[in-house]
């Protein structure tokens, strides 16, 4: 079973992210930008889902620092982000993000992304 790190401060996307996804991958969850870049250095989940508006440190520096990192730089990290603003996207992939997705949350977009990327 593939493993996904869901990085989401948010409790209704957090929660919507599990019911989604906790049937077909094994989920770890972190609350803030930190608590993410220690669990992708120790568990090197297969994907990760990083909001970027995030406590303590946020997606930006979260992703820059799992991607400096060389035990989980090839690890895929998908933008999520309540502001899709124009650049966002770019902004996002300049800080070593993947993929970007905006929400609300398209179920069949992600599906579609997270088979894109974990097969």
């Amino acid at each position: 079973m593939k493993r996904i790190l869901i990085v989401e401060d948010g409790e209704l996307n957090r929660d919507l992210l599990i019911q989604l996804l906790e049937e077909e991958y094994a989920l770890s969850i972190a609350t803030d930008g930190a608590a993410g870049v220690e669990q992708a250095a120790a568990q090197r989940p297969d994907l990760i889902l990083m909001d970027l508006s995030l406590p303590v440190v946020d997606g930006w520096e979260a992703t820059r620092r799992i991607k400096a990192d060389k035990t989980t730089a090839g690890i895929p990290v998908v933008a999520l982000t309540a502001n899709a603003m124009s650049g966002d996207e770019e902004k996002a992939r300049a800080a070593g993000c993947d993929d970007f997705m905006t929400k609300p949350i398209d179920e069949d977009l992600l599906f579609a992304k997270l088979r894109g990327w974990l097969g």
